[in-house]
């Protein structure tokens, strides 16, 4: 007669014998997967600039370090030339590194090089509405409208630069009431910048304590520093996982949430108080615009794509402008001698009387200082990517269509071979021996080809303005006791200074 136990222990072993099969045979299937995947990427590599050899599933994250830091993208170009490809995940981004490698691209082939990732953490963050992320014909059409309505509102005209002034002088104000104590800047200068696009978006602006307007801020931030993180790269190349899973991404949904919330209320608002005079912001135009094109069967005017175009103004004016503004005050207690410089030019050219745009013709230092500024302190780090409309051949590679490529525009600021002393503050690098300005080809801190910022000349206006008036009326020193500036950046979408204070002193 057969034990009990004997039966129960042949049981177990066939079970666990079983159960080893199906380990083994998971095993077995998860490897040919793997190296299905990663056979299919080196396949695909074949027709693609060179670079690192990527892993299976995260393709290069490691390397990159999760992020697209432009010294990385640099030193890469070292390696593997001034065009190469890195792989997000499973998808291959090819990196234009160096002015002649960027220009070859996005400014030659400007029309096909236009369009933006269908699939991204950007993309889904903001929609496929407005401007910054929109394709094809939305894109063109809301594009066209942003450049034609910041027309009609005053740009380069007298009405737009008046409100410049205006805030100028409010921004004087302010650190004035300091007296001359350490302070912070970044609020003041954010909120000066910020009321010049509620102007214009919204047609009113914000005091400095309003509640609401500190909140926009806080999204804001904390929107543009998850678009440089680690998460933010995770998120583009396996999107279907972080859509499902928590962390700081699924925060930044919730703050972009508040500022749809915020403009959805002032789109009621001015429906609400619509008149029949002349639209007198954005947002006025835009709803004339919906009225008119009703008809229309290929109108994009609708309220869902108003909403982005607001925020796209709002977002992408206050963190480049004030952002550059903040680099100014930095470099100017960094480099006193050129604070001297530039304050002896106002004082000569303009002899007390009030300033104007058109006044940067006649104060060429100045101006090199401003554009100095935007170079070195570099607003846009390595832009956003773009993807191709078409098949298209850059020099000898051929790119597919809607392959993604990116612009490494800190690289063409920083390149050797176009600025006298690329990796050194220096005024000088636009400026010809006679000391009149000179632009430099190099110079593209506001992206190039079709999908350059929209806002480029509304940011020039203010920060001339804004700069001018500042130095006009204040000598920028470091608080007591502190000897040393730092002027490293820190990486985020845009690369900012660390947090500082400095002393505004006025000037007699």
């Amino acid at each position: 007669m057969q034990h009990p136990n004997k039966h129960h222990h042949s049981a177990n072993c066939k079970l666990i014998l079983v159960m080893l099969s199906f380990s083994v045979l998971l095993l077995l299937l998860l490897s040919c997967l793997i190296t299905i995947k990663y056979l299919k990427v080196i396949w695909a590599t074949r027709n693609l600039p060179p670079g690192p050899v990527p892993f299976p599933f995260i393709g290069n994250l490691w390397t990159l370090s999760f992020k697209l830091h432009p010294d990385t993208l640099t030193k890469l170009a070292e390696t593997y030339g001034n065009i190469y490809t890195v792989w997000l995940g499973e998808t291959p981004l090819v990196v234009l590194n160096g002015y002649k490698a960027v220009k070859d691209g996005i400014i030659s082939h400007s029309e096909v090089l236009s369009g933006r990732p269908v699939a991204s953490f950007l993309k889904d963050l903001i929609g496929g509405k407005g401007i910054v992320m929109a394709n094809g014909h939305t894109w063109k059409q809301q594009r066209r409208f942003g450049l034609m309505t910041l027309r009609k509102l005053g740009l380069g005209k007298s009405v737009l630069e008046s409100q410049i002034q205006v805030e100028a002088r409010c921004m004087v104000e302010q650190f004035t009431a300091e007296r001359g104590e350490p302070f912070d800047p970044i609020f003041i200068l954010e909120h000066a910048v910020s009321n010049i696009i509620s102007a214009v978006v919204y047609g009113h602006r914000f005091p400095i304590d309003d509640d609401t307007f500190q909140e926009l801020i806080r999204s804001n931030h904390y929107i543009t520093e998850n678009l440089s993180s680690p998460w933010a790269r995770i998120y583009d190349a396996f999107p279907w996982l972080m859509k499902r899973i928590p962390g700081p991404h699924q925060t930044a949904f919730r703050h972009m949430n508040y500022l749809n919330e915020y403009a959805k209320n002032e789109i009621k608002i001015h429906k609400e108080n619509i008149s029949s005079g002349e639209p007198q912001d954005v947002i006025d135009h835009y709803l004339a615009r919906i009225n008119k094109c009703r008809n229309e069967t290929d109108s994009t005017f609708d309220e869902e794509n108003l909403m982005a175009v607001i925020i796209d103004f709002f977002g992408a004016g206050i963190e480049t402008t004030g952002v550059s503004m903040l680099w100014g005050l930095l470099y100017m207690v960094a480099y006193p001698h050129i604070q001297e410089k530039v304050q002896k030019e106002l004082d000569t050219v303009l002899d007390g009387n009030p300033l104007y745009y058109e006044d940067r013709k006649r104060l060429p230092y100045t101006n090199a200082v401003i554009h100095e500024i935007l170079r070195f302190g570099n607003i846009s780090a390595v832009g956003i990517p773009r993807t191709c409309i078409k098949d298209l051949k850059v020099r000898n590679y051929f790119l597919q269509k809607h392959t993604m490529v990116l612009a490494n525009l800190h690289s063409v600021l920083y390149d050797p071979k176009y600025w006298k002393t690329p990796k050194q503050f220096n005024p000088q690098n636009f400026l010809d021996r006679g000391g009149n300005f000179l632009m430099n080809e190099a110079f593209m801190p506001f992206s190039a080809g079709s999908r350059v910022c929209l806002g480029e000349q509304l940011a020039r206006f203010q920060l001339f303005i804004f700069f001018s008036t500042l130095m006009q009326s204040f000598s920028f020193r470091l608080p007591e006791g502190e000897t040393e500036v730092n002027t490293q950046y820190r990486y985020k979408l845009t690369l900012q200074p660390h947090p500082f204070k400095i002393c505004a002193i006025p000037r007699l």
